[in-house]
């Protein structure tokens, strides 16, 4: 009985964050869309700067990482350890290397000296500044989401190796999972916003 008072509560505490996640990007969002009204476009020009191909394959992993996510509690739910390991790791895998794809896209830029602060940001338009300020505060913002998520999915596949959790006790892992199934969900806003912008 107790159990499941604290898995209840585990659950609506990570409900409640996942709550100030949704306002925290929800406001980052309506920032973006008073400022394309403004400038739309610039935004549209500037938008058409970034690479779609990589962005696409970006969301491509996210999403495929959401699959292997879920599919690894419902694995272990099941009993199948080995399987939920396997599906652990390859959500974490699809995590890094998004990572490394945002840093490579990311350098691309840097290396043309397109960055909040940058020469050339500061002598183009004003627009394109504003439209560059938010790419990099939101996709860094996420990424950073998405790092700490490998982290705490990392830490899970440990504890399912150890057996401190199973199929039986998998609060943990269940309360992970939404957050990375949240982070999935605002690349899916975020890819459109920058990389579909018309």
């Amino acid at each position: 009985m107790h159990a499941n008072t604290d898995n209840e509560g585990s659950r609506l505490g990570m409900w409640l964050f996942l709550y100030t996640e949704i306002m925290l990007f929800g406001g980052l969002f309506v920032l973006y869309a008073v400022y394309y009204n403004r400038y739309p476009g610039e935004f549209s020009a500037a938008g058409r700067e970034l690479e779609l191909a990589k962005g696409a394959l970006n969301t491509g992993l996210l999403l495929l990482s959401s699959f292997t996510a879920a599919a690894s509690i419902e694995t272990l739910r099941k009993g199948a350890k080995r399987a939920a390991l396997g599906l652990l790791g390859s959500t974490v895998l699809l995590g890094l290397v998004f990572l490394f794809n945002k840093y490579l896209e990311w350098s691309h830029k840097f290396a043309h000296d397109i960055f909040p602060g940058s020469d050339t940001l500061l002598k183009g338009p004003k627009g394109e500044t504003v439209f560059y300020g938010l790419y990099f505060t939101l996709t860094g913002l996420h990424a950073l989401h998405v790092f700490l998520g490998c982290a705490v999915l990392s830490a899970c596949w440990v504890l399912v190796l150890k057996g401190r959790v199973t199929g039986e006790r998998m609060n943990l892992l269940e309360n992970t999972g939404l957050y990375w199934h949240l982070v999935d969900i605002v690349w899916i806003f975020l890819f459109p916003l920058f990389y579909l912008i018309l």
